[in-house]
């Protein structure tokens, strides 16, 4: 048997990251006994993880370094049910062969986490269809219904507040969920052992629930774990920006674009944060916090957290291109940027545009950057033009160039043929590709 980790518990506790328990003390004594078999769940509610799915993630695979077998759930079945929990309308529900592409990408997502070559810890990845898929209605309302008492459902809080938000209620479909999730814990149980379920605090109904069914069908002990969800001092969301959800996969949320989310973390965020997301020792955090508050200027801890999440979800290669475009748009200096940095600048980095040549031999600079949204007014164009503070690919535009768009963005000053980084003033980016 693998050995473990006894302070693994310990260490969550300390992060922050344990909401509830169950079994009290003995979950703790249960994990330092021996390598144990856990699991959670993620349902393909879209084509990509987003950040919001990292504490869970992160924790089977602080559960595998710690000597314990990690698998992750792939809710090809729930996620065609759609989970109730603390949601404040029902999902739209998406067909079965959209729900199938989803739960593919989202295996090969979750496989970057955890290893599956490490002997009899080795992970794995599962998905619920597979036994959800073989049960008739009959048997599902026989074997697994007949378990669950609509009374002590409805007094779930995830459920009863959706039975009291006048308007909304909540469909059969949904209501049922609860009870796939918990064959979901029976059936890893009777499969591979696995006597342990981890989620964010808002699955802990859909947790016991497991745990109930699971002694009821196979007289087996079973615990739950929930961390809490992430919330921003500010009260704003979590993983959102004014661009939208912060995604794992990079064609969706550039290297880049997920570097700078990290890298623009609030003081009051980014040590909490370090614990909940890093693989950093308690000590490194706190020498972290304790050299910021000496230090004027500028914190450290975002640049270090920035770093840790972009190696950790895109590797070393895509930390090195996010500080690679940082800098280049800090120090001005274009020449170090390859086609593929471009690439993330034109899908979430920065501004951007498409022209055609024909356009740019009939439209003014003004009337091109306002329309671009670099400016108000073709007046504060013409003042920076006046000041040589309109700079396209290195070259400055000045007063006479207004009306000889053309020559600033001309051909054989495009890069890779295709691009135009156009910069109004010291900080305002738009990336132009002319076709």
């Amino acid at each position: 048997m693998a050995a473990v980790d006894p302070g693994l518990l310990q260490d969550l506790q300390s992060r922050g990251l344990v909401s509830q328990t169950s079994g009290g003390d003995a979950l703790k004594e249960y994990l330092a006994g021996g390598s144990r078999t856990l699991y959670s769940g993620f349902d393909p509610t879209a084509d990509s993880l987003h950040i919001g799915h990292l504490v869970p993630l992160l924790a089977l695979k602080r559960f595998q370094r710690a000597g314990h077998k990690p698998i992750a759930l792939v809710g090809g079945a729930t996620g065609l049910v759609g989970d109730p929990s603390f949601k404040a309308q029902e999902r739209k529900l998406n067909t079965p062969d959209v729900v199938a592409q989803w739960a593919d990408k989202l295996k090969g997502q979750v496989s970057r986490f955890i290893d599956f070559d490490c002997g009899e810890i080795s992970a794995e990845v599962v998905n619920n269809l597979d036994w959800v898929g073989q049960m008739s209605v009959l048997d599902f309302l026989r074997d697994v219904g007949k378990h669950f008492a609509v009374n002590n459902m409805i007094s779930k809080e995830s459920v009863r507040q959706r039975i009291e938000r006048e308007g909304e209620g909540i469909s059969f479909t949904e209501f049922t969920y609860m009870l796939l999730q918990s064959l979901d814990f029976a059936e890893l149980y009777h499969r591979y052992n696995c006597t342990l379920q981890i989620g964010g605090s808002d699955q802990w109904g859909n947790i016991t629930g497991g745990i109930d069914l699971t002694r009821r069908l196979y007289s087996g002990q079973v615990y739950g774990l929930t961390m809490p969800l992430v919330t921003k001092a500010d009260g704003t969301k979590f993983g959102k920006t004014e661009s939208g959800t912060i995604w794992l996969d990079p064609a969706k949320t550039s290297p880049y674009a997920f570097y700078q989310f990290w890298l623009g973390t609030a003081d009051a965020d980014v040590y909490k944060f370090l614990r909940y997301f890093t693989f950093l020792s308690l000590e490194d955090i706190e020498r972290i916090e304790n050299e910021d508050r000496e230090r004027q200027g500028r914190p450290e801890a975002q640049r270090v957290l920035a770093e840790e999440m972009t190696a950790l979800i895109h590797g070393d290669e895509g930390l090195e291109a996010a500080r690679r475009i940082t800098q280049a748009l800090f120090s001005h200096d274009l020449g170090s940027l390859g086609e593929a940095d471009l690439e993330q600048l034109k899908l979430d980095g920065l501004p951007f545009s498409v022209l055609s040549r024909a356009a740019l031999a009939d439209e003014p600079l003004t009337q091109l950057l306002v329309d671009a949204g670099m400016a108000t007014s073709g007046k504060q164009v013409k003042d920076a033009l006046g000041r040589n503070a309109v700079v396209i690919n290195g070259r400055e535009c000045g007063a006479d160039d207004n009306l000889n768009t053309s020559a600033c963005f001309a051909e054989d000053a495009a890069m890779f043929g295709r691009f135009y980084m156009c910069r109004l003033g010291k900080k305002k980016y738009h990336l132009f590709e002319v076709r």
